[in-house]
């Protein structure tokens, strides 16, 4: 039996939802974002008075986890440091990293974005079984995916879930489209994103499929970026170049998705023939899987909106200079 209908999305924005199996049992929805709000008292639970004539002080906190992957000068990943040897800085000012992983092992929520304009998909067989096997060797038990076809209008396949069998059925049923709508996809994977559950340190990742080449009049690169930012979603592109050097290639695009990957901790990756999608897979996956995980406490500074920056830093100033640091550079403070 086929399903179809509508999901209207807080912007006004539209994306169609068709999935070839019964409705997926959604998760709960979260009771906070990955900024989560913690309060602290000093007064034991069951005290309604202030002991001791002072007053009780509550300090409001919120937990930030920053995935982050370190590589040498060859791009190898390094493994083995220890949570001494990083720094972690909001707006300048350093903070106590609380919670480290030298091995990312929590839970992901991914959005699974395939581009099917015709200059995309091109050979459907090869890039729906590289899919599919991305798919097989990345998802865990406590992981979830969801599944975007994107060209002239966006549609969600498959909702969040864990069963391998139906995110297979929905890559099978993508069919060909004919403009490319780049940016609505960042902005409504983001969005559905933003509903998942951030207990256990849940990681939030975007994989773009796409040539970058945005064709539609809808979100906007700024609007798709911070939607990306206010869910803590890194955002990895697999990047169709069917020729390099052509000159009519939308290398604006290009660069496009390649600072949205820089800006939010996640890859951007060529693909120059459909074959080479299956490598560029295992490179997003193996990415995933020797990410560091820290995670700081940052007291609120009022009600606001605002975009805190983050830097991630070596200890040691000598190996500053030796290592790179891949992380996404700052969420919002009003992000749920």
């Amino acid at each position: 039996m086929r399903f179809a209908g509508l999901v209207v999305l807080g912007t006004g924005l539209v994306v169609q939802s068709v999935w070839a199996q019964a409705p997926i049992e959604r998760r709960p929805p979260p009771a906070d974002s990955d900024a989560q709000t913690q309060t602290q008292t000093q007064a034991p639970k069951d005290s309604k008075e202030p002991q001791g004539g002072f007053p009780t002080i509550k300090v409001e906190s919120r937990l930030v986890n920053v995935a982050l992957n370190v590589v040498d000068a060859k791009g190898a990943p390094v493994a083995g440091l220890n949570k001494e040897d990083f720094q972690i800085l909001e707006d300048g000012k350093l903070q106590e990293i609380r919670i480290f992983e030298k091995e990312a092992k929590s839970p992901l929520s991914i959005v699974l974005a395939i581009d099917t304009s015709e200059s995309v998909l091109t050979n459907e067989r090869l890039e729906k079984e590289a899919a599919k096997h991305f798919v097989e060797a990345l998802l865990r038990e406590q992981d979830e995916l969801d599944l975007l076809e994107f060209s002239d209008v966006v549609r969600e396949m498959v909702p969040f879930t864990n069963s391998k069998k139906r995110i297979e059925v929905g890559i099978g049923a993508v069919q060909r489209g004919d403009a490319t709508a780049v940016y609505d996809a960042v902005y409504l994977a983001s969005k559905l994103l933003a509903g998942t559950s951030a207990a256990d340190g849940r990681r939030r990742v975007v994989v773009m499929i796409t040539d970058g080449g945005d064709t539609v009049k809808g979100s906007k690169y700024t609007e798709a970026l911070e939607q990306a930012q206010r869910a803590g979603a890194m955002v990895y592109s697999l990047i169709i170049v069917p020729i390099y050097a052509d000159a009519g290639r939308n290398t604006a695009g290009e660069h496009a998705l390649i600072q949205m990957a820089e800006d939010t901790g996640g890859k951007y990756y060529y693909v120059a023939d459909p074959k080479d999608l299956e490598p560029a897979f295992k490179h997003v996956s193996d990415d995933l899987r020797t990410q560091y995980l820290l995670g700081y406490y940052a007291p609120r500074r009022g009600m606001d909106d605002s975009y805190r920056t983050i830097k991630v830093r070596m200890a040691d100033t000598e190996l500053r200079d030796q290592y790179g640091l891949r992380y996404r550079t700052g969420y919002y403070a009003d992000a749920r």
